[in-house]
Order: structure tokens, then sequence, then C-alpha cells
């Protein structure tokens, strides 16, 4: 991993999918005409890759195609392609036999661990950055580099302290409840959901309640009506039913790189408009299929009289409170402006994340990032912040930029391109600086 006196030229905070296609971009991008990688280190707070494991669930399958994997759309002949992940495993000609544009969610994150093992040198698990800080004396030039401070997980961890011409920041995204609702062994987030599943003695499980409208909400319903015969499944929603994706051709157009130049250099009216006709591409929706399903189930239940999928449709949860051996729903019907309860076994909260907010983790370095007249940060358009001219040294967000980026900022849709930008942006800095010094 090297030594701690050691500069790196990129040092990336989190390594889910995003800084993983960061590491192949820079793997890929040869930085001068020896063909030497640029020095990069990523630290990555969870002991193994994860990416949403609470949630691959047998049928759950991906919303984007396999092409739009870590490299593809930035290297379409890339040896860290899902292709290639396929073609090595010797599922290549089954796969194309599948006829079937989006692998289930369970190989994908195969094909995510895979890539990765490419990359176990340059990756520190169990590993927290609690601080990013500006060397103590530059003399009075901008400062180069940032000081990087990271503790071990384990029990009486170490701390050690690296050094960083570059960090990227990409911690994901952060669970969110309710308001008033807290997490225990009997409510739960979407983000652990399997792993408090299969926790549970199923057999004392007679009524379940889903609290979401999305993806994530409709197959977990989905999900517990198959695997519980037993038990009674409510899906709880603000709106009627279910609305679909939109995924046609041309409403995907706003995941194109192309459209981060038009919502990048849009006006703020442009940019109110890219989310209110678009959003349905991917937030608060669900897929055709998996809403068929739950209909049909629903409709079966009908013909044989037994009734166990049921729509709490037009409603909330105002507030939870542990009687006993259940947990009481207090629910507030928008039809009719009444309230009425409903007991339950678990409640299972599908109800979306909130965007990655790193001004906590960049500590006393925030204060030298400026912010829009909104209070957010300002970002350049190769996802770098904008610092002060005491600041040369680069942050760049993998997240939390969907201000300036747009939809897709967060999304996997567009991370091949988003990651070799930002590779481009690095290796363009590094030789600027190495020109000025000669």
């Amino acid at each position: 991993m090297g030594s701690n006196n050691e500069i790196y030229e990129v040092v990336g905070i989190g390594f889910g999918p995003s800084n993983l296609s960061l590491a192949v971009a820079l793997e890929e991008h040869r930085s001068n005409e020896h063909g030497n990688p640029m020095p990069a280190l990523f630290f990555e707070r969870q002991p193994t890759l994860g990416w949403h494991r609470n949630m691959l669930l047998p049928s759950a399958r991906m919303q984007i195609s396999f092409l739009k994997d870590l490299a593809t759309f930035r290297n379409p002949a890339s040896r860290f392609s899902f292709v290639s992940y396929v073609h090595a495993v010797g599922r290549l000609a089954q796969f194309v036999n599948n006829k079937e544009f989006f692998p289930t969610r369970q190989e994908f994150h195969d094909y995510l661990e895979w890539a990765e093992s490419s990359f176990s040198d340059r990756v520190s698990y169990s590993s927290e950055v609690v601080s990013v800080k500006l060397p103590r004396a530059h003399r009075g030039a901008p400062a180069d580099h940032v000081e990087v401070q990271v503790r071990d997980t384990a029990p009486h961890g170490t701390t050690r302290l690296v050094k960083a011409r570059n960090i990227v920041v990409s911690t994901g995204l952060v669970p969110k409840m309710p308001s008033g609702i807290d997490r225990d062994e009997r409510i739960w987030h979407s983000s652990e959901f399997l792993e408090k599943f299969r926790k549970l003695d199923q057999s004392k499980v007679k009524r379940v309640a889903v609290v979401g409208a999305g993806q994530s909400a409709a197959e977990i319903v989905r999900y517990v009506y198959d695997e519980l015969p037993g038990a009674k499944v409510s899906a709880i929603m603000p709106s009627y039913g279910y609305s679909i994706a939109d995924d046609t051709p041309f409403a995907n157009r706003i995941f194109d790189a192309d459209a981060v130049d038009d919502y990048y250099h849009g006006s703020a009216r442009s940019k109110d408009a890219f989310w209110r006709y678009h959003k349905n591409t991917n937030y608060g929706v669900v897929d055709d299929e998996v809403i068929r399903d739950l209909h049909q189930r629903a409709y079966d239940d009908e013909v044989r009289g037994t009734p166990r999928l049921e729509f709490l449709n037009l409603s909330r949860v105002d507030s939870v409170k542990q009687t006993g051996e259940d947990v009481r729903l207090t629910m507030h019907s928008v039809r009719d402006d009444e309230a009425y309860q409903v007991d339950v076994d678990v409640l299972i909260c599908a109800t979306g994340y909130d965007s990655m907010e790193p001004t906590e983790l960049l500590g006393e370095l925030e204060g030298h990032c400026l912010r829009d007249e909104e209070g957010r940060f300002r970002v350049e358009r190769d996802y770098r912040l904008t610092t002060t001219a005491d600041v040369s040294c680069g942050v760049y967000l993998q997240g939390g930029t969907e201000h300036t980026h747009g939809l897709s900022s967060s999304l996997l849709s567009n991370i091949a391109i988003r990651s070799g930008e930002i590779a481009d942006s690095i290796a363009e800095r590094r030789s600027s600086r190495q020109y000025s010094a000669a």
C-alpha cells in the first residue's frame, strides 16, 4: 500500500461501483508515454465490496442495460466490461442465448466482484476516512495536496495518515426513514432487508407492511408475499397505485453523457424542467413487469377468496408504536382525511435515500470549497469542487452533484463516462503541474 510519506495522485474515499469504475479508468488511462498508471489508493469502511447486498433478491433484475457497465461507454474494448466478464466465467454463449438485455442484480454484483479482484493491491477495506486536512504549512503557496486520516474499523484499530494530490469522494447514498420513525429489530429500512429477513422466525410472522411506492418497495412486497405464504402483506403508498417507470428510448436519453452537458450549462428554468418531466425515469416508479406480477397475485387472491395482498393506497404512516409483540401503525388516509390503525409483525420502509453529503468528511477543507447562492457546493463540469485560490489540489465528487449535473449523478447509467471524465481531469492537471515544475 505504500509508505505514509508518499503522495498519491488519487485517494478514493469509498469503493463502491463509482470508484471501482474510476479505478478501471485510471488503470486504462496511461499518464505518460511510458504507459505508467497514476498512483492511486482507495479506502472502504465495509469489509468487502458491497453494492445493495440486502436487495439482491432472486428475481430482481437491473434497470439498465448490461452495456452500461464500469467501462464500455468509455472504452468498448475494455477488459473490464460486462461482456469480458461473462466470457471470462464461461457464460457468454448462454448469456447471449438468454436474449436478455437486463441481467439479474445478483449476476451484476458478481461482475462487480470479478472486476474488483484486479485492484486488491489498491484498496484498503475496513478502513474509514475520518478527516481530510490541509497541510499545516505550505509556505504561502496554494496547497497542492491534502492529508487524509484513516482509521482501521477493527476493534482497537490503528490510524494512519495518507497524502493525496486529489481525493475522489464516493461514500454512497444515506438510507432515509419516514419522519419520526427509527429502525429496530422489527422496523427496517430496505437497505437492510435480506439480512433482517433471514433472521426472522418466519413461522411467527402473520402480517408485514411495506411503505413506499418505488421499485424497491414493490420488489420487497413481491418477495415477502412469495416467501411467507401464511402472512398478509400490506403495501402502503401515498399514491393510488404504483407508477410505471418511463424506460422508452427518448426518455432514456436523459441519462446519456450529452444530457449532462445540457443540464450543467442550462438555466435554472431548464434544470427544473429536467426534473419535472423526467423524474419518472427513475424516482418513485416501478418496472412494468413487477407491477403486473403484483396485480396478478392480488387478482389470484380474489379468485381463491384468500386475500393476502392488501394495497393501502392514498395513505401514509403518521406514527409507530411498539405494543407487545406488534408494531402499531397509526395511518392517515388522504382519501377521507381519517386516521386508522394497523398492527403488523414487521414494518419495512422502502423510502429511498438522501444524497451523499460530504461536508462533515471534508472538515476544515470544506471552508475552502465555494458554494452557490442556495448554499450548495459549486461543482465544475469535471465533477471537481470549486475551491479558493489557496487550494490547488483536486476534490472530486461521485454523487451529491444532482443540482449541477442532473439525474444521473449518483446512478450507474453514466458511471463509465463520469469516471473517465474525472480520470481525464486528474491526468490533465497532473501534466500541467509537471510542465510548470519543469
